[in-house]
């Protein structure tokens, strides 16, 4: 595997255990999941499909996808102990339909090509070195009437105050270290690699946090996180 950050890995698996308290670290994750949730059904349905969750960590996502009708999901990540977190806790809440493996996006490409109804690629783009051959991998996962889902983050100065000063140094939300400000993505970026691989972007929307009431909401500007819709051409 080469593009893999190890130390973006060991930074994730080092609070593994973490993942399912609602007031720890992941507490944004936790927040923003009805929303990225809702987004993913409104444009494909989840009710009988087979889904693929990149980039899974401790399972929140995969877990309400599973519990939300799909046939059956798979998450994959390269944290193990992120995914012994997972494992157990799907374990526990009884979810049949739902599995992990520890592998990267391209790996599983080569094994699982053309499987997939549903991709989601969440938060995880901006965390590897190549975050082009991860979208490519989807489009090589996917069916030919699949759908991709991304996330992730705008670079402009308007995103290194709000998610990096603001999110990790003022307001405490994420660790501090959590991304790096380089590593965001604009959406000409995303695009252009979504249509390279084969991928019609079809839809983007804004994801935002309002300080005061401490909540989150979709749509307007994507000046800082975004989540984005894609179908397979």
């Amino acid at each position: 595997m080469t593009n893999v950050d190890n130390t973006e890995i060991d930074k994730f698996s080092e609070i593994a255990s973490h993942w399912w308290d609602t007031e720890s670290e992941f507490k944004p994750l936790h927040e923003i999941n009805p929303l990225r949730l809702n987004y993913i059904s409104q444009h494909a349905p989840l009710e009988g499909k087979r889904v693929l969750d990149i980039g899974c960590g401790g399972g929140i996502l995969s877990e309400s996808i599973a519990n939300a009708g799909a046939a059956a999901i798979t998450g994959i990540d390269l944290s193990e102990a992120a995914l012994e977190v997972a494992t157990l806790h799907s374990m526990e809440a009884g979810i049949t339909n739902l599995n992990y493996e520890c592998c990267s996006a391209e790996d599983y490409a080569d094994r699982h090509e053309g499987t997939f109804d549903i991709i989601t690629c969440m938060e995880m783009l901006e965390h590897v070195p190549e975050p082009e051959n991860v979208v490519s991998a989807c489009r090589k996962l996917l069916k030919p009437s699949g759908v991709a889902f991304f996330s992730t983050l705008n670079r402009n100065n308007k995103s290194w105050l709000m998610a990096i000063v603001g999110a990790e140094y003022i307001l405490n939300l994420l660790p501090r270290g959590t991304h790096d400000w380089n590593r965001f993505i604009k959406p000409s970026e995303l695009s252009a690699w979504s249509r390279n691989a084969g991928l019609q972007p079809q839809d983007i929307t804004g994801l935002h946090y309002q300080p005061f009431s401490k909540t989150y909401s979709t749509g307007g500007d994507v000046d800082v996180n975004y989540m984005m819709y894609t179908t397979a051409s």
